[in-house]
């Protein structure tokens, strides 16, 4: 059977050949598609453009507040500033649709920037060191879906476990000392320093920040990857019922190691551009910016907790959310704490959405 007979055969409502193979769509997909008849749109569509609607008026608010917050240039740098945050939360968006969860992702990220500085402080070309990096954040996300598939551990404590873990290891390799390339004993190669530096400080034709285009990049592929191809099509199904996922033959471990691997891999993207953009990395990166603003960036864009839910768009939107909270408060000179005390209100207000939104469609299945 081609893999295209197979993928109609699922979207009627069977994952494998047979009489026995057809699963029953659950009240919470019934709740949706009767809620979707009703008003003529997909959910998925009406939640992603009421974000951006709120998205517009707390623009609008800020603007209020500061003139210099919608001008071009700082519109650019607000996409600029949560691009590294975007491409983290597209790794763990195919985790929860998995239903499974990645809490290392901001540990990882601080660890392989110090791993890659400190390679190449010590002699290693940063030609090599760099898709070593790229190597170790998938390596630590196969790690994390080992224990998770492999052991039966909840991911929910295989990953806290290595987020503890990486970012021990970030201070016991720093000897929790900030570096810098540049000012290192002996210095790194120019040449070198110069195309690690243009990874992220570059700039584009109408001085587009070039960290925009590798978000770009990467919401491209992990778009066609989810939406575009049967492995999101599978990935999709598997998280919204693993158990009839299991029954059907569905590749269920084969698939969450790789959603892990993918997650540990943009966590290593997003500290290799922002060590790039900055030229210095400490051991504590990503543990406050990283990582719970990724996790509120993907349930705010529209995923579920419970998995089988999940959008490039939305987590690209909800990122921007929390991109232009964080650039409007800090134009207008607000506390960093309290952008703090904003995403966790925020993230929040998500779940609690997302629930309330699950138990009425619920509602509406059965009756």
């Amino acid at each position: 059977m081609s893999e295209m007979e197979e993928e109609t055969r699922m979207s009627k409502g069977s994952l494998a050949p047979g009489p026995t193979a057809t699963i029953e769509p659950d009240a919470g997909v019934a709740g949706r598609a009767g809620h979707t008849r009703a008003i003529g749109l997909p959910p998925s569509l009406l939640r992603v453009g009421g974000l951006l609607a709120t998205i517009v008026i707390i623009m609008v608010v800020f603007q209020i507040q500061n003139s210099f917050f919608l001008t071009g240039n700082n519109m650019l740098e607000l996409v600029r500033s949560m691009s590294t945050l975007g491409i983290v939360a597209l790794g763990e968006m195919l985790v929860i649709i998995a239903a499974e969860i990645d809490l290392s992702v901001g540990a990882v990220y601080g660890f392989c920037a110090m791993a890659l500085g400190e390679m190449w402080i010590h002699g290693v070309p940063v030609y090599v060191a760099l898709p070593a990096t790229l190597a170790i954040g998938a390596l630590i996300g196969v790690v994390n879906a080992f224990f998770t598939v492999v052991v039966r551990i909840p991911s929910f404590i295989v990953t806290l476990g290595m987020f503890s873990l990486a970012q021990g290891l970030t201070y016991l390799i720093s000897g929790s000392q900030s570096i810098n390339p540049q000012f290192a004993n002996p210095p790194v190669d120019a040449g070198q320093y110069a195309f690690f530096h243009g990874l992220s400080g570059a700039t584009l034709p109408f001085n587009i920040p070039v960290q925009i285009l590798w978000l770009v990049v990467a919401a491209v592929i992990i778009g066609l990857l989810l939406h575009r191809s049967l492995f999101g099509f599978r990935l999709t199904a598997l998280g919204g019922n693993p158990e009839a996922a299991r029954l059907v033959g569905l590749p269920v471990k084969s698939y969450k190691f790789w959603v892990f691997a993918i997650s540990g891999l943009c966590a290593a993207v997003g500290g290799i551009l922002d060590f790039s953009f900055i030229s210095s990395t400490s051991p504590n990166a990503g543990i406050n910016n990283i990582t719970f603003p990724t996790f509120a960036a993907v349930i705010i864009g529209g995923a579920s907790l419970s998995g089988g839910r999940g959008t490039v768009i939305g987590t690209l939107a909800g990122a921007l959310l929390l991109g232009t909270l964080a650039n409007g408060l800090n134009l207008n000179l607000v506390d960093p704490f309290v952008q703090l005390i904003a995403v966790g209100i925020v993230t929040i207000a998500a779940v609690a959405l997302d629930r309330w939104a699950s138990t009425l469609h619920g509602r509406t299945a059965r009756t």
